[in-house]
């Protein structure tokens, strides 16, 4: 894969947390990314599992282009496309698409896409892939699955996505095999529909800091 995949995959393990976002109305795009960045976590993975991710990604990447804007639930290369478009940099998917993976990979589009087994992780291999989403994290096992199935494959890494919490992120991080955890608890829907964004501000604040002491100890 080009070197934008690895450069992106360095600012993700760098930062250890990407908030996993759903908007409903891309009007709260820009104070989300506004909160998400006073508390210095310059990140977002918006997913399109509705109609306003293409306009969010783009109202984000257009007046903060400091942040780190991707988009996920990434299904189709029509997906793909409106994404690079409103300028995402880069794609993530719930699953391993061949069709999706070949066309970024062949388009020079940064894609991490999620497995859950050692075929997702061969099949990503064979295409120079070795920064994956691992999905759904809790449900598939956690980090004991982690553990267990990267053991044969030492150069790769996940970005644990789907039940992470301040409860068990640490414990992910902890692990060699993990990169970052993609998590929405800073940045839950029901906060983000009422415009809470002092509490989200909050919140992710508050993951920085676990964050830091983290890597402090």
């Amino acid at each position: 894969m080009n070197d934008k995949y690895y450069e992106i995959a360095g600012k993700i393990e760098e930062l250890a947390i990407i908030p996993v976002i759903k908007l409903h109305d891309a009007k709260n795009a820009e104070p989300l990314a506004e909160a998400l960045l006073e508390a210095r976590l310059p990140a977002a993975e918006i997913t399109f599992r509705t109609d306003a991710a293409a306009e969010s990604i783009s109202a984000i990447s257009r007046k903060f282009p400091q942040m780190l804007t991707g988009a996920g639930t990434v299904l189709t290369i029509e997906q793909v496309k409106a994404s690079v478009d409103s300028g995402a940099q880069f794609v993530v998917s719930p699953g391993f698409n061949p069709t999706v993976v070949d066309y970024c990979v062949k388009n020079g589009v940064p894609i991490y896409p999620g497995v859950n087994n050692p075929t997702g992780i061969e099949m990503a291999l064979e295409r120079g892939l070795n920064i994956l989403k691992f999905f759904p994290a809790e449900a598939s096992g956690g980090v004991k699955m982690v553990n267990a199935m990267s053991a044969p494959y030492g150069k790769v890494k996940f970005m644990a996505t789907g039940g992470i919490s301040p409860a068990n992120v640490l414990s992910y991080l902890d692990s060699p095999y993990i990169a970052a955890c993609g998590g929405s608890w800073m940045v839950k829907g029901d906060l983000i529909d009422s415009q809470k964004f002092e509490e989200i501000k909050k919140l992710s604040s508050d993951a920085v800091e676990l964050i830091k002491s983290w890597r402090n100890k």
